[in-house]
């Protein structure tokens, strides 16, 4: 969800530095990024039948030894020990790790009962949640331009509650889980590719023990075929290579061509779950939906309009 120096986020990038030209390696390696986070509900449908937290501590596990490798390749192996003896980035951290972990586990579990629009809906109002963290922790100002898009998302969500009937939690919850980490790991010098080495470090212990624990009391699915352990060893190449893709990309982007790209990922959500998972899909959550597009197009005119 940033070797570059900015990270994950399927949209929501922690720091990155300007680019005045965009390259054509920085763009592939974005579009990389963002089409596979796009096409990761395909990936996760197949395992609709394994618990969530089974799923989530998989990908936490099996990203480690794809994370540690990369880093190897780029030669920054070095950066991690003085993170780990600076207790406040490494609490901030291990802050984040659980916010990312919960962040993964409500998408599996979105994905698996047929919830995929929703958790589109939450990735498309990620930017704006972030806006909105900028003015109430950072003390930046709105622009009318932001303030009219907030206002649109807001009411979104209020006719989908109201009129619709159905309180948006899982877009809410994976927005706000997004934007968070990404406000938080903006206040640490730490890399994306070493912070997120670190972050699944800081996970691996837990998950272990969980899928130990799962196995040990039989419920575990691991080792019940050898379809169900292919998918879950791949979940750590699934997991880590859009986040490694991405911070390679944002390098060689201006900051306006990864606010652009950064709908992809959700638009093909989108396009996935109601075209080949034919999931429902009312009046009200595509009242809704045309809101939220309309407060994006608000949104990244007033951002284009700005100097990259």
């Amino acid at each position: 969800m940033r070797v570059a120096e900015a990270e994950p986020k399927p949209m929501n990038a922690p720091t990155v530095q300007s680019q005045s030209v965009d390259t054509r390696t920085g763009f592939f390696n974005a579009l990389g990024a963002y089409l596979l986070w796009g096409i990761l509900p395909l990936y996760l449908k197949l395992l609709q039948d394994i618990n969530a937290f089974e799923v989530m501590a998989h990908r936490a596990l099996w990203s480690l030894p794809v994370a540690g490798v990369v880093l190897w390749l780029i030669g920054r192996t070095s950066d991690i020990l003085p993170t780990f003896k600076n207790p406040r980035k490494l609490g901030i951290l291990f802050i984040t790790a659980l916010i990312i972990s919960s962040n993964w586990t409500i998408y599996v579990w979105a994905i698996a009962v047929e919830r995929t629009l929703e958790a589109a809906l939450g990735y498309y109002i990620n930017p704006l949640f972030t806006v909105a963290m900028g003015a109430a922790f950072l003390g930046e100002r709105f622009t009318r331009a932001q303030m009219v898009a907030l206002a649109l998302a807001a009411l979104a969500v209020l006719l989908l509650t109201v009129l619709g009937g159905v309180f948006p939690w899982i877009s809410l919850a994976l927005a706000i889980s997004f934007a968070t980490y990404g406000f938080l790991r903006k206040t640490i010098d730490v890399g994306p590719s070493q912070g997120f080495l670190i972050e699944v470090m800081l996970l691996a212990p837990f998950a272990l023990a969980f899928i130990v624990w799962r196995e040990a009391s039989g419920h575990g699915v691991f080792f019940e075929s050898v379809s169900n352990t292919a998918l879950l060893l791949g979940c750590g190449p699934v997991t880590a290579a859009p986040l490694i893709l991405y911070a390679f990309g944002v390098k060689g982007l201006r900051l306006s061509t990864v606010g652009l790209m950064q709908y992809l990922a959700p638009t093909l959500m989108f396009l996935t779950g109601l075209f080949i998972f034919r999931e429902p899909f009312s009046f009200w959550q595509a009242v809704a939906f045309v809101m939220i597009w309309a407060a994006l197009v608000i949104y990244t005119w007033s951002a284009l309009r700005k100097p990259a």
